[in-house]
């Protein structure tokens, strides 16, 4: 995984399968996580700030993890082995190989949105910037289209694990309000696409 266009997009929400739950997630289970990643304090934001909180969270839902991110809690997100990965074991408890793909600490938000902590390492010549680089790209292109931001967002991520799928989701509910409550909905993706800047790590949300 890793890169933005294995997000499915339009206005789907998560469905379920007759015949039960393969990845072991009862109803019961299901309904609780939903309520946990309720989108929660969302309001207005400047189309750049939106744009940002949307590029760092689908960054961090491209990673692999199989556990629930918790709101306010320090994540860790690593390049390693040609993959994005996200941890909650920090780079100074992990090995050399380890530290040298770290891209930076990750908190999810009440909104459910992601913030980061970026490591320096992205302002380096390295492999980590080469990945963001590329998927700085590829999320460039998903905005080069006359379909409205909101027709864009993955509210269904069908083919990747629970909790990523979960979780995007959850930062689609959250971006549909936002674009709603400033009056923004509907507003073609290449309008969007003005406020991108040049440089990669310009676009990543900061933790604030």
């Amino acid at each position: 995984m890793g890169e933005l266009n294995h997000f499915e997009t339009g206005n789907s929400v998560i469905t379920h399968k007759a015949d039960g739950n393969p990845e072991g997630k009862g109803l019961s289970g299901l309904l609780l996580d939903w309520y946990r990643s309720e989108p929660r304090g969302v309001v207005a934001k400047p189309r750049r700030q939106l744009l940002a909180e949307f590029f760092t969270s689908m960054l961090v839902l491209s990673a692999t993890f199989k556990f629930r991110p918790v709101v306010g809690a320090a994540n860790y997100l690593y390049w390693i082995n040609d993959e994005w990965s996200l941890s909650l074991i920090a780079p100074d408890e992990w090995s050399n190989e380890r530290r040298a793909g770290f891209v930076g600490m990750c908190v999810l938000q009440r909104d459910m949105t992601w913030t980061i902590d970026p490591s320096a390492l992205l302002g380096e010549n390295n492999s980590v910037s080469d990945a963001m680089g590329r998927f700085y790209d590829a999320f460039a292109n998903t905005l080069d289209t006359d379909l409205a931001f909101e027709d864009i967002l993955p509210f269904y991520f069908a083919r990747v694990p629970y909790y990523q799928r979960l979780y995007a989701n959850a930062l689609s509910r959250s971006m549909q309000i936002t674009v709603r409550l400033g009056d923004q909905a509907a507003t073609s993706c290449r309008q969007w696409y003005l406020q991108i800047p040049k440089l990669n790590d310009g676009l990543l949300a900061y933790r604030g």
